[in-house]
């Protein structure tokens, strides 16, 4: 690999970390709830860690711990799980096109959450091929370790915390809608996307007031793609 080759990776690196770090926001204090959750679930702090690094999936991560201490069958620990990650069939036909070819795709790949698929189907296609991988590895990574050191800080330090400013609370479960809102905001300039998240958001409102808030991220997640979908077809039928 040549000089120029290593720099233009180390530069791409950088680039991700930096475009990743106001995902922090939303993830610290939301894997703090987590590993907070987890111990008052009796999962020990070490094993809310580990579950934060294997499983690494945000809401499915809460319902597991909730699922398990409850008693629920692994196999329905499983299937929900897997439902509320449906989501993700839809993320990797919109990433495919910008992907270049290399092998350590498929190991990064464990590292795509809402967050950076929103921040990498904007970023991605505006850099050069070369930088694609070292961008989204950079960005990948920090905001894996910040999820794990946030769960950490919860499992561990959690009580304390709480117990010592009391409003945290409240806080801490609206960072990660907060930080959701900061990322969809600009895609509402395109009637086009306009449409596919208004249905998106319609549908989980329905789903979360009758009392269905499981199946509301996976079903308007798959409406709203092909909402999109089926609008853009036709677009591009009548030019």
């Amino acid at each position: 690999m040549s000089d120029q080759a290593i720099s233009t990776g180390g530069r791409a690196w950088v680039s991700g970390v930096r475009d990743a770090i106001p995902l922090l926001g939303g993830y610290i204090p939301v894997a703090i709830s987590f590993g907070l959750i987890a111990n008052q679930a009796g999962f020990s702090s070490w094993e809310a860690i580990i579950i934060s690094l294997v499983i690494y999936a945000g809401a499915s991560q809460f319902l597991f711990v909730g699922m398990v201490a409850s008693g629920a069958p692994l196999w329905l620990v499983v299937v929900m799980t897997l439902l509320i990650n449906a989501r993700h069939l839809v993320y990797a036909p919109n990433l495919a096109p910008w992907l270049t070819g290399n092998r350590w795709w498929f190991w990064l790949m464990h590292g795509l959450t809402d967050q950076v698929f929103a921040l990498a189907h904007t970023r991605l296609p505006a850099l050069p091929p070369s930088e694609r991988l070292g961008w989204f590895t950079g960005a990948m990574l920090l905001a894996w370790f910040s999820w794990v050191g946030g769960t950490a800080l919860g499992a561990f330090a959690g009580q304390e915390l709480t117990g010592r400013w009391p409003l945290l609370n409240d806080v801490m479960p609206f960072a990660l809608p907060a930080l959701f809102v900061v990322l969809l905001a600009p895609r509402f300039t395109s009637w086009l996307w306009a449409a596919a998240l208004g249905c998106a958001i319609v549908v989980a409102l329905l789903f979360a007031a009758n009392g269905l808030p499981n199946m509301a991220i996976p079903v308007a997640a798959l409406l709203g793609a092909a909402v999109f979908f089926v609008m853009q077809s036709n677009t591009r039928a009548e030019v």
